[in-house]
Parts: structure tokens; sequence; C-alpha cells
């Protein structure tokens, strides 16, 4: 018995040069998508942009008991912008990794949870995947195309 008579049939077999080409990219697309879907929040707390401030991050943690407020703020704005950076471009993967799924477990548990499940209702539905995806490249790493295997080094 081959490798090839354990591996599942194609519906479309003529799709495998397709499918073939694209796998070497699905994982290095998901972590750059991840790291900048992350980084305008970050930007907003820490540069002002998009309408966001380190001020008024600082007064809605205050407002919802996260204290020290203000350090948290730079925290999580760090956490969003520099942690975004590095798996959008997979260095220092696992740890940048690891730190967004905190800060988003901790959006989810002491922000969103309240709100029931569904986003559109400020549910934690979107951070909670956006956790999970995070947790993948604690466990998976960077992958063939990141700059922690350019340097050949990873946690």
């Amino acid at each position: 018995m081959t490798d090839q008579d354990n591996q599942t049939k194609l519906i479309i077999p003529a799709l495998a040069g397709l499918y073939g080409a694209g796998s070497c990219l699905a994982w290095p697309g998901v972590r750059f998508a991840t790291g900048l879907f992350l980084m305008p929040h970050g930007a907003g707390k820490l540069f002002g942009w998009f309408g966001g401030s380190i001020e008024g991050t600082t007064g809605f943690f205050m407002k919802i008991g996260l204290e020290p407020a203000m350090p948290l703020a730079y925290l999580v704005g760090i956490t969003e912008f520099f942690g975004g950076l590095f798996l959008a471009i997979g260095l220092l993967t696992r740890p940048a990794a690891l730190a967004v799924v905190i800060l988003l477990l901790v959006t989810v548990f002491h922000v969103h949870m309240p709100n029931g499940y569904f986003w559109g209702k400020g549910g934690y539905e979107f951070p909670l995947l956006w956790a999970v995806i995070a947790l993948a490249f604690v466990f998976k790493g960077g992958g063939r195309l990141s700059l922690d295997r350019a340097i050949g080094r990873e946690f």
C-alpha cells in the first residue's frame, strides 16, 4: 500500500494543480491577515489613527473596571500593533501569538461575554474566532514563509 492509496481522491481531479500551488501560501496568508487585522486597533490606541486614542482606551478600561487602566491601555495597544506586525511578518511568531491569545481571551471574558455570542450585538463571536486562530500559531509557529524560518530560529 502506497501513500497515494491513503489519500482522498478529488471530486474534480483537474483542480489538483491549483490546490497544490495555493497550499504553500495558505498558512502564511492566514498569518499575514491575522497580524494585519490586529494592527489598526493598536495604531488607533498608540498613535491616534482611525479615530482612536490612548485616553479613550484608558477611559473605557476605567469604566469597565480594568485597572491600572493606562498601563493596560498601552499594553493592549503594543500587543495589537507590534504583536500584529510580528505575526504578519512571522517574527517571534509564537510569543506574539500567545500575547494576542491572552489579550483576546481577556477581551472575550471581560468585555464581550455579557453581550452574548453574536458579534452584531457586541458579543464574543469575533474576538474568540481570532483568539482560536492566534492559538493555532502558538502551536504551529510561523511556517515556511516567515522571518523566524529565514533566520533559522523560533521559540
